[in-house]
Order: C-alpha cells, then sequence, then structure tokens
C-alpha cells in the first residue's frame, strides 16, 4: 500500500489502514447456499433429541450436497460423527459440553456482558430486533442462543440477519478455542460458522485472551426482563424445544 499522503487528517489515514487491515476475506460458500449452511449449523448446535437424531441422515446429505469449500470440509467432519453416535451418548455429551461448562455455553451475551444489568438489556435488543424483522421465536430459548441467532440469520440474509453474529464475533472464537481444548466434535461447527465472518483483528485477537484468562464481568443481579429465564451456564435445565428447523426443501 502506498504512503498515505501528510495532507490526509491523521484521523482519517488512521480508519483508512484500520480499514485495509480488516478487509473481509473472499466468501468461502457462495450466497445462494449461506442460508442452508447457516440453518444447517442451528440444527447441528440443537439439543440432540429424537426429532434431531431421526433427523441425521437429511443433515448429513445436504452438508454432503454443499460445494467444495472450507466450511463444507469443517462441517462434513462434523456430520460424519454426529451420524455415527449413539443417541445417548450425543446426548450425554451435549450436556456435558454446553451445559455444564462456562467457557462453552452458547448464549452469546454472556461473553460480552457476563452476569450484569448490560445482559439484559442485550437480550432485549436482541429480542426486539428479531420481532422488528417479523421474526417469532415463540420463545423456545433466550434470543442469544446460538441456535437461534443462526436462523435469524438464515432467515433474513447476510446484512442486517448476520449482524449479531458479527457483534459477537469474539465470543464464538472463545468457544471455539474452548471446544478445540475439549476436543469435543462440535469444535468443526464454530469453526464452520467463523469462515463466515470478517478475519479477527488484533484488538479482536487480544480480547479473546483476556476473556480466556479472566472471564466475562459479574454482578450479584437479575436479567430482568428475563431473569425468570436465565439459567447461568453451568447450571443444567433441560432443553426447551427449538423453534422448528427443516432441512427438506431448503425452507
Amino acid at each position: 500500500m502506498s504512503p498515505l499522503s501528510a495532507t490526509v487528517p491523521a484521523i482519517v489515514r488512521t480508519r483508512i489502514r484500520a480499514a485495509v487491515r480488516r478487509r473481509p476475506a473472499p466468501d468461502p460458500v457462495a450466497p445462494e447456499d449461506r442460508g442452508l449452511v447457516l440453518r444447517l449449523m442451528s440444527l447441528m448446535l440443537q439439543y440432540p433429541d429424537a426429532e434431531l437424531v431421526a433427523a441425521r441422515p437429511a443433515v448429513a446429505a445436504s452438508v454432503a450436497a454443499l460445494p467444495a469449500s472450507p466450511t463444507a470440509a469443517e462441517l462434513a467432519a462434523f456430520a460424519d460423527w454426529f451420524t455415527g453416535q449413539e443417541p445417548d451418548a450425543l446426548e450425554r455429551h451435549y450436556v456435558e459440553t454446553f451445559d455444564l461448562r462456562r467457557r462453552s455455553s452458547l448464549y452469546l451475551t454472556y461473553y460480552l456482558h457476563g452476569d450484569t444489568r448490560r445482559r439484559g438489556m442485550a437480550l432485549l435488543a436482541l429480542a426486539q430486533r428479531y420481532k422488528a424483522a417479523g421474526w417469532d421465536t415463540d420463545g423456545g430459548e433466550l434470543p442469544d442462543h446460538l441456535p437461534v441467532v443462526l436462523e435469524f440469520a438464515a432467515l433474513t440474509g447476510p446484512g442486517p440477519g448476520e449482524a449479531p453474529l458479527r457483534q459477537h464475533r469474539r465470543g464464538l472464537q472463545l468457544i471455539h478455542r474452548a471446544l478445540g481444548d475439549a476436543d469435543s466434535p462440535y469444535r468443526h461447527v464454530l469453526a464452520a460458522l467463523l469462515t463466515l465472518l470478517p478475519p479477527p483483528t488484533e484488538a479482536d485477537e487480544k480480547a479473546v485472551a483476556e476473556l480466556a484468562a479472566q472471564g466475562p464481568p459479574n454482578e450479584d443481579v437479575g436479567l430482568d426482563p428475563y431473569g425468570e429465564l436465565f439459567a447461568p451456564p453451568g447450571t443444567f435445565v433441560p432443553p426447551a424445544p427449538a423453534p422448528p428447523t427443516t432441512v427438506e426443501g431448503h425452507r
């Protein structure tokens, strides 16, 4: 990159250089496949109840039909494991991975705000975003639960639909790191998701390292208006039914 003229204001030069450093990599997934990929990720990260277990062949077939890409390769690696496990083993692994470990909780606002008042407001803002887009989640899960966020992105599109994913990129990166440390096959789903997002900046990498070392902020407060629904990561709560999602027909 050529040196910027000294006549350009310093703040403008700084922003231009930052934009160049953060230039997104080429999208690994064709636009027409992106919604399906996001919906597949949403399914894969839901609790493996009897309905999802029965749908495993359809999920695996949908993954196999994707054009070759790093994203598809990660999803295929997960699908191979997912389809070969006994249902009760899948259930145990899911609970141990996502419900009993704070570092790999699927509630995204936890990583940004911890157990603070700000988290309650973030949950409300996310619910209002869904409502403004005309999407009803049925209230089966908190609005920051990753499968719910992925379903919204699949339905709404890469602009506003994927904004919550971009906003919580650092949390997603931390979940991926935790899943890798635990050698969980779910790390492949998070790796696939991260390929769809802009590359991390130096600030992102530093923040993730600090978050991994120190953990999110904490306050002994409720999360109104979600206080009655919320259970902190590490507290097992039997899963509620997720919003219905289908693979057949790519709806």
